[in-house]
């Protein structure tokens, strides 16, 4: 059993470094430069699991601030990453209740957080049923880019989430995880999460997934978003997009799982999504590359929403290629 991906604890912030994963370490967070610095680092990392860091970041320095200076505070915590649209959610529903004092806007994180593992259950549920809806009740073989586990939420999941209810279900033959370059994710965090379960499952390099898909050896796609603009395009990890064209080609379904809170109606579409662009070191610190290399190091990219079967939030199954 993993360790809470974040929680409070006595005045200060946990958080299960995911920097350090497959090794298991906490980072205690009691600052507002701490709680910035461990996003920028991706020791919390994934969408819904910024959204309460950024929440908790809030009530972190609620404590100590108010008025323009907590007004400061947030602003820079909501900023530390760009394209996950959580993180600011996540920021501003703390900050508005500000002026009722620290307890409540302590109070407001946590029902952020409280309202994140309800909504990854509801997701795995609405998603399982989809997948048998569109693929029928036999064990699947599944595709997923990234993690979109426990680990980049509180508990349980979004795709991977879809993943443990199909689990428990008996239906799924194995997992197909691409290791995420470059900072393996997939590798590093979604396989630890689908062994810790029991699920069978193969890592993959990222340029294999669409030869995989194009092979036939998956029949569905599901992965999560960090931001869904308002007529579906999804911003995903870089890499994603790939998976979405191969599984059109195909003929299989690309499915996003992601709270609500991922929808983001004032995005109108992909072109409007800013793209995290992150350290090129990550990519040429590898000592196997000439030091006059340079690199472009995209984290995301945006996969039409004509290329998307279905958005499963906990509310809806949205088809917005349709």
């Amino acid at each position: 059993m993993l360790p809470p991906t974040i929680s409070w604890a006595d005045g200060r912030i946990e958080m299960l470094d995911q920097t350090a994963l497959p090794r298991l370490r906490t980072v205690s967070v009691t600052t507002v430069d701490g709680v910035v610095d461990a996003i920028r680092r991706l020791v919390v990392r994934g969408a819904p699991a910024l959204g309460v860091a950024g929440a908790l970041g809030v009530a972190l320095a609620a404590r100590t601030l108010d008025g323009d200076a907590l007004a400061e505070a947030a602003a820079r915590i909501g900023a530390a990453r760009p394209t996950a649209v959580n993180l600011s959610v996540g920021v501003r529903r703390a900050l508005a209740v500000a002026d009722r004092g620290p307890d409540a806007v302590l109070t407001e994180a946590l029902a952020v957080r409280d309202e994140d593992i309800a909504a990854c259950h509801a997701i795995g549920a609405r998603g399982a049923g989809l997948l048998t809806e569109l693929c029928g009740r036999e064990p699947l073989r599944l595709h997923t880019h990234c993690n979109a586990g426990a680990l980049a939420c509180v508990e349980w999941g979004t795709a991977l989430g879809v993943v443990r209810s199909l689990h428990e279900d008996g239906r799924v033959a194995h997992v197909v995880a691409d290791e995420t370059r470059p900072l393996l994710q997939g590798a590093r965090i979604t396989a630890v999460e689908l062994a810790s379960i029991g699920v069978a499952h193969r890592v993959v390099v990222d340029g294999a997934g669409p030869s995989i898909i194009a092979r036939g050896l998956v029949d569905a796609v599901v992965v999560g978003a960090d931001r869904i603009a308002a007529n579906g395009d999804v911003a995903n990890k870089i890499g994603t997009y790939p998976l979405a064209l191969a599984a059109a080609r195909a003929g299989i379904p690309f499915v996003v799982a992601a709270p609500e809170s991922t929808v983001d109606v004032a995005t109108p579409d992909g072109d409007a999504i800013e793209i995290e662009e992150r350290d090129p070191a990550e990519v040429l610190g590898t000592g196997t590359v000439l030091t006059s290399t340079q690199a472009w190091n995209p984290a995301f990219d945006v996969t039409p929403h004509d290329l998307v079967t279905a958005v499963v939030t906990e509310r809806r199954t949205w088809r917005p290629g349709t």
